[in-house]
């Protein structure tokens, strides 16, 4: 199993914006085959960190789970969304496998 970590970088001026994407993704991504643990947005300190965090059990699953993203209604609606109101400055996608578990 791995876990996606996505490290965005918003305005901080749209949190609202930001708000409104994650729980867009919130719906989207569970129905595209990834196990979402949750979008988290700035509350105290940082004001223009904001993450997303889900599992796919490999890179091969990932990659079959982006398309499916692509091509979901909902997706490409956030898509469109996050261009049109340019509320992300940067996203950095991390891979991490869980070893702290006896049994991984």
């Amino acid at each position: 199993m791995l876990t996606c970590i996505i490290k965005y970088h918003i305005d901080p001026a749209k949190k609202d914006q930001f708000t409104q994407y994650a729980k867009t993704w919130g719906q989207a991504i569970p129905e595209c085959g990834a196990d979402l643990i949750g979008y988290y947005a700035p509350h105290e300190g940082s004001t223009t960190l904001a993450y997303g965090i889900y599992n796919v059990a490999s890179l091969t699953d990932y990659e079959a789970y982006r398309a499916r993203l692509a091509a979901h209604p909902l997706g490409q609606q956030n898509y469109a969304f996050a261009q049109k109101e340019r509320f992300l400055l940067r996203e950095d996608r991390t891979f991490l496998r869980q070893v702290s578990k006896s049994d991984v």
